[in-house]
């Protein structure tokens, strides 16, 4: 009875999940306000049929290079496609290549650094000289280079800009290995008999994933940069595809007539998603570092 009045009154009078949330929000202005900038954007992306009031396919040449106004609210393009309607689709592809190129990257550049940090020796030597190699040259023009190689299309552009960060996660995963392969719970698991794959993965990766957390926050936003950057100078998204920087390339040549809005609104959706993710990022550091509390 005593228990069951115990746990009733700590349900009425505890603070629920929500009550948690809105006083973190509360303390963290500026990263809840990166979480719905990066939450509305991935609405918009994801019902983009329903908002979109334009086929962001259609060109209608009569109604091409038309300012911002109610009809169509970011204006037309050079092709008399609807800017709104392809902004929107365009978050789809964008938010989906940022998505894409992290999960890569971490995937390929987490176990190198897990081997590395854990194994030592010449393991160690090997995987974290291959990773200087590739650190060794600019990010964007190693991702300029594999995109030529590989062709123009979302796959290629995933690829490329994956391989780059591959050395960051790599890195990361490393040090933090080496903090902890010699923590106590690492000592115990091995005093009880676990083997070194067991101890590897149930007990020193689990423990390693917040700074790889915070790092991929940040990553997304550099990698809707890069794609859009590659699809700017043509080796990433080609055309008819809605992608922002392709977007923003078509209007370049418009700005000097007068015709702004064509590159603008596209850019602007960049800013703003870059930026959603940069404040969710330090937001992260500070709830999952301890140190920085």
């Amino acid at each position: 009875m005593n228990a069951t009045s115990e746990n009733l009154s700590t349900s009425k009078n505890g603070p629920g999940a929500l009550a948690k949330a809105l006083r973190w929000c509360r303390r963290n202005p500026i990263t809840a306000l990166g979480m719905a900038i990066v939450l509305v954007i991935l609405i918009a992306g994801l019902l983009a049929p329903v908002i979109a009031p334009y086929d962001p396919y259609a060109l209608n040449p009569a109604d091409r290079m038309l300012p911002p106004s109610l009809t169509h609210l970011f204006g037309t393009g050079t092709f008399g496609e609807d800017i709104f309607s392809r902004v929107l689709y365009g978050a789809r592809i964008d938010l989906g290549i940022g998505i894409g190129a992290v999960i890569v990257g971490i995937l390929v550049g987490c176990p190198v650094g897990a081997f590395a940090g854990y194994f030592g020796g010449k393991l160690d030597e090997v995987l974290m000289r291959l990773m200087d190699i590739i650190a060794a040259f600019p990010g964007f023009i190693l991702a300029m280079a594999i995109a030529g190689v590989l062709g123009p299309s979302i796959p290629n552009l995933i690829i490329a800009i994956a391989f780059v960060n591959v050395p960051v996660y790599a890195r990361l995963m490393r040090a933090r290995f080496l903090v902890i392969r010699s923590s106590v719970y690492a000592l115990a698991a091995r005093g009880v008999g676990a083997s070194r794959w067991r101890i590897l993965y149930w007990h020193l990766l689990p423990n390693s994933l917040a700074p790889i957390f915070v790092q991929a926050t940040l990553q997304f936003g550099w990698a809707i940069l890069d794609a859009a950057g590659l699809s700017f100078i043509g080796l990433g998204v080609r055309l008819p595809m809605p992608e922002w920087g392709l977007m923003i390339s078509l209007g370049v040549p418009q700005i000097i007539s007068g015709q702004w809005w064509i590159s603008f609104f596209p850019g602007l959706a960049i800013f703003i998603t870059v930026m959603g993710f940069n404040l969710i990022g330090d937001g992260l550091q500070d709830l999952l570092d301890p140190k920085s509390r």
